[in-house]
């Protein structure tokens, strides 16, 4: 790979996860078989946050123009906010975040390893977001880097490169089904500009809760993951709502019809909820991330108001 970009991605490895080059990945000392895929139970929501709903769905009518989906959840509870959320809308580089879950389930399972180097090959390389298709073909990127390049600066190159370590499309469109998610699915590689790639943001949700819960990856896999999702440098949509001391695992999307955020915030009072908001707009208007942003600080300072709860077993699971 080219220095800069690998003095770069070497220094985010060592900042997140200094050790990571001494915990061998499933299979680095024997030939086992990869560990069987266990089934993903479902996410049993409580009810519905109406107050914060209320107050939530004011703010969209405000923007006509624009037509907003929403999901949120407050882990603590299970409450949920539910605004036009199960409702299929172009994901974006939101889609990013399923495929990062699907290496990181590869990786658990023995069939991909982190530290393995992935070759950039024409067909895979991406216009628009990121800085490897700048590197010549033929470059050489660890599974690693590559995964933070993807989500760090969303490198479309990168993205392509791990859809297409994962088996392809189809097959990562089969993890997604397998995860429950009937919405989610990968129908071009990125940079789609067309929006065909789907999702909804109460799968977003879904998804990001059984990660946090550890049904969908064993601890060491979760903690990568989020780890990964913290380098986002694009913190101008939810990131921008809360307040100070929070910490929010994200990714943004961005093309001209939609805009979004998807994350998992931590509030410096020990509650976390997830929270996910796409946009739909006339294209590339910035009245839908400033709408983002107003939802993501009401939403803040509402659940900031509520009690943490100590009851475990109220969580999503």
């Amino acid at each position: 790979m080219g220095v800069g970009l690998g003095v770069l991605a070497g220094s985010l490895i060592a900042a997140w996860e200094p050790n990571l080059k001494l915990a061998p990945t499933p299979q680095a000392a024997s030939a086992a078989a990869p560990i069987p895929v266990a089934p993903v139970k479902p996410i049993a929501f409580q009810e519905p946050l109406a107050p914060l709903q209320t107050q939530l769905a004011a703010l969209i009518q405000q923007q006509p123009a624009l037509k907003a989906e929403l999901f949120l959840t407050d882990l603590d509870t299970g409450n949920y906010v539910d605004i036009n959320g199960t409702t299929s809308i172009p994901a974006a580089s939101t889609i990013k975040i399923p495929v990062l879950a699907a290496l990181m389930e590869a990786v658990q399972q023995g069939k991909v390893r982190l530290d393995e180097q992935l070759t950039m090959t024409q067909d895979l390389v991406a216009s628009e977001a990121g800085a490897m298709q700048y590197q010549p073909v033929g470059s050489k990127f660890t599974v690693l880097e590559t995964a933070i390049e993807m989500i760090r600066i969303s490198d479309n190159t990168a993205t392509n490169l791990l859809i297409a370590r994962l088996g392809g499309i189809e097959a990562v469109n089969q993890r997604f089904a397998a995860w429950g998610l009937q919405t989610t699915r990968i129908r071009n590689l990125l940079p789609d500009l067309e929006g065909t790639n789907s999702t909804t943001p109460k799968e977003m949700v879904e998804l990001l809760a059984k990660v946090e819960n550890g049904s969908l990856l064993d601890p060491r896999s979760r903690d990568r993951f989020f780890a990964v999702l913290r380098t986002t440098e694009t913190n101008t949509l939810l990131s921008r709502g809360l307040g100070e001391e929070a910490t929010i695992a994200h990714k943004t999307g961005d093309i001209a019809m939609v805009v979004g955020d998807v994350g998992l915030i931590d509030m410096p009072s020990g509650k976390r909820y997830i929270a996910a908001m796409l946009v739909r707009r006339p294209d590339n208007d910035l009245k839908a991330n400033e709408l983002i942003r107003q939802v993501s600080q009401r939403t803040y300072q509402f659940l900031n108001s509520l009690p943490v709860s100590s009851n475990s077993t109220q969580q999503p699971s």
